[in-house]
C-alpha cells in the first residue's frame, strides 16, 4: 500500500542521496510507490531498480520544478551543516537550508504538488537550555540565541514550511499542505555521518573522556522509526485522514529519553573499545569547543581540519532535552519500534568496523594536532611585534 490511496504515486525526496533519504525512498519503492531521489551528490549506496535518481541542486527552483514533473508529495530532507567542520561554513547552510527551502516551495506552487514533509530537528527550540518533556507548545528559540547556524536555518525553514500551509497551487491543484517533523539524532544500520566520525575517533584514541552530569537524558531516533513517521505524515495531510497534520510540528524519536554517553556504551564496547570513565566538566568541554571554532574560523582558509567537538554538540550531547511524542502518536498513529545500538555495532562489526579488524590510524589525527599548534606559534610570536609597534 503506498503513502495515499493510490499505490501508482510519485512522490521526490529532496537529499534522496543521504542515509535517510536513500532508506525512506527504498521503504516507500517497497509499497509501490514510484520514487525520485533528487540530490546533488549521488547515492552512496546502491540505487534499487525502479527507484529514479536526478542529480540536482535545491539552490535552483529550474532544476526542482523539472524534478517535480507528475510528483503528488514531496519529503523535504535535503539539509547542510549539521556537524562537524560543515557546521563553520555559515553561507553554504544559509543557501541549502532557507534558501533551498524558498525554492522547493515555490517549485510545489508552480507545479501543483499537493504535500510536502519537512524534516526539521530537536534544535527548533534548543539552543543550551534545560528541556524535560517538552511538547510543541514550546516557542521557537530565539533565532539569535541559537549557538550555530544550521539549528538558526533548519528554525527559519520549518517557519517558512508551516507558514506555506494552505498556499494555493497555480493552475487550479487546490491547496499546499504542509507538516514538520522535528527529529531526535538519527541511528542505525550504516548509518553515514555520526558513528563514522565516532569510529574515527575511536580508531585514533580520541574517544577518551565522557563530560556532563551522568543524569543528563536526551533522546535518539532510529532510522526505521524516522521512515516510519514521514509515511505516517504523508497519509495525515491528505483528505481520507482530515489532513489532520496540516500546518503542524512533530517531536519523532525512539520516546525513552538516556544518557548520550550510555546510549553509545553499546556501541563502543561492540566494536572492542574500552569505554572511557573520566568525566570532564562540561563547562570546560564547551571552552575547548568555542577556541576550537575560533582557531577552525582563522585557518579554515588554508587547513579545513574536522573539530573534534563544536560548542551545539556539546550542548545536543551534555545538557538534558527530550520531549514527549505523544502529538505524533494521536494524529499520525506513530508507534516506535524497539531498537538499541548492540544491532547497529553488529552491524559495522560486520563490516569490517572492530578494534580488532582495523588498525589505529593516527597520522591525520597527529597532523591537525601540529598544525594547529604550529598556528598558535606563529600568532603568539607576533602579538609582541604588534604590541611593540603600537607604543
Amino acid at each position: 500500500m503506498g503513502i495515499s490511496q493510490s499505490p501508482t504515486e510519485t512522490v521526490l525526496i529532496t537529499g534522496g542521496g543521504g542515509y535517510f533519504g536513500h532508506r525512506l525512498g527504498c521503504k516507500l519503492h517497497q509499497k509501490g510507490v514510484n520514487v525520485i531521489l533528487f540530490d546533488i551528490q549521488k547515492p552512496v549506496l546502491a540505487v534499487p531498480e525502479g527507484i529514479r535518481f536526478i542529480q540536482g541542486d535545491i539552490r535552483s527552483t529550474s532544476a526542482l520544478e523539472n524534478a517535480l514533473t507528475d510528483v503528488s508529495c514531496v519529503f523535504h530532507t535535503a539539509s547542510y551543516g549539521m556537524s562537524g567542520r560543515e557546521q563553520l561554513q555559515t553561507r553554504k547552510i544559509e543557501e541549502i537550508n532557507v534558501n533551498g527551502t524558498n525554492n522547493l516551495i515555490q517549485a510545489c506552487i508552480n507545479k501543483g504538488v499537493g504535500r510536502l514533509v519537512y524534516t526539521s530537528t530537536f534544535n527548533v527550540v534548543f539552543g543550551g537550555q534545560e528541556i524535560n518533556d517538552g511538547d510543541e507548545s514550546l516557542p521557537y528559540l530565539p533565532l539569535h540565541l541559537h549557538p550555530d547556524n544550521y539549528s538558526r536555518t533548519k528554525s527559519i525553514a520549518e517557519m517558512i514550511v508551516l507558514k506555506a500551509n494552505d498556499s494555493e497551487l497555480k493552475n487550479g491543484y487546490g491547496c499546499l499542505k504542509t507538516c514538520a517533523l522535528r527529529s531526535a539524532g538519527i541511528y542505525g544500520p550504516g548509518e553515514q555521518r555520526h558513528l563514522p566520525r565516532i569510529i574515527g575517533y575511536l580508531e585514533t584514541g580520541r574517544f577518551k573522556y565522557l563530560y556532563g552530569d551522568p543524569k543528563n537524558l536526551v533522546q535518539f531516533v532510529h532510522v526505521d522509526n524516522l521512515v516510519l513517521s514521514h509515511i505516517l505524515a504523508a497519509k495525515a495531510l491528505t483528505p481520507d485522514k482530515n489532513y489532520v497534520a496540516a500546518g503542524q510540528p512533530y517531536f519523532i524519536s525512539d520516546g525513552t529519553p538516556i544518557n548520550n554517553f550510555e546510549f553509545f556504551r553499546p556501541f563502543v564496547e561492540g566494536l572492542g573499545y574500552k569505554f572511557p570513565t573520566i568525566r570532564l566538566p562540561l563547562f570546560l568541554v564547551y571552552f575547548i569547543a568555542f577556541i576550537t571554532e575560533w582557531i577552525h574560523f582563522l585557518i579554515s582558509p588554508i587547513y579545513n581540519f574536522q573539530p573534534l567537538l563544536t560548542r551545539t554538540e556539546v550542548y545536543k550531547t551534555g545538557v538534558t532535552h527530550y520531549f514527549s511524542i505523544e502529538k505524533a502518536k494521536r494524529d499520525l498513529g506513530y508507534e516506535p519500534q524497539g531498537h538499541n545500538m548492540h544491532e547497529v555495532a553488529e552491524w559495522f562489526k560486520s563490516h569490517g568496523y572492530s578494534n580488532q579488524a582495523r588498525k589505529v590510524k593516527n597520522r591525520s589525527y597527529i597532523w591537525d594536532i601540529l598544525f594547529v599548534l604550529l598556528f598558535l606559534l606563529v600568532i603568539l610570536s607576533w602579538i609582541p611585534r604588534v604590541g611593540s609597534a603600537t607604543y
